[in-house]
């Protein structure tokens, strides 16, 4: 009893795990898949394995675009911790910090930086909050983690759709070539 309980838990757990996406079907017998209903001819299943792979490709570029996005993301998170760990070094003296910050693209201005123990943070939308080098730090390093966490979901979910895509692409054959038998034989 406990096993399957187990079992059940580790089957759950790996459909939640890829973001709700559906595991494909692996056409093992063609006779069997060919009588399942919406099946009635070979043109119809490998219409519905087509929509199928096609939803998958949708969900392929979704999840690339969030990748790439979270790639892009971790950089800067990880620049701007340097950043605050740099200035609560310097904000123990009384000296000026002297830095350059991004203006525009490829223009920068050079600016002096008084000891301080507050800075803002774009939070993205146009939103700027005032921070404790603290807080700001702490809320950087959840965000770090967070992304973190989310690119390896992101690539485990990656490579468990590229499976199904070699799992589709291995159903349709027989399919294909039931379509060329059966058009050979005129009976389609």
């Amino acid at each position: 009893m406990a096993a399957t309980i187990d079992n059940s838990n580790a089957v759950q757990a790996t459909k939640k795990k890829h973001l709700g996406i559906p595991e494909a079907a692996f056409v093992e017998d063609v006779d069997s898949f060919m009588k399942q209903p919406g099946n009635e001819t070979a043109d119809a299943a490998l219409r519905r394995l087509d929509e199928q792979y096609q939803k998958y490709k949708y969900m392929e570029l979704n999840l690339s675009q969030k990748k790439l996005r979270l790639k892009n993301q971790i950089p800067q998170i990880t620049q701007t911790l340097e950043i605050l760990r740099h200035m609560q070094k310097k904000k123990e003296t009384t000296e000026p910090m002297e830095t350059h910050f991004l203006l525009a693209d490829n223009v920068y201005c050079k600016a002096s930086v008084p000891p301080t123990d507050k800075v803002c943070l774009w939070l993205g939308a146009n939103v700027m909050l005032e921070y404790d080098i603290d807080e700001a730090q702490a809320l950087l390093e959840k965000n770090l983690s967070t992304a973190s966490r989310n690119l390896e979901t992101l690539v485990e979910d990656l490579d468990f759709l590229r499976d199904q895509f070699t799992t589709i692409e291995v159903s349709i054959l027989p399919l294909c070539k039931l379509t060329q038998v059966g058009l050979a034989a005129g009976s389609w």
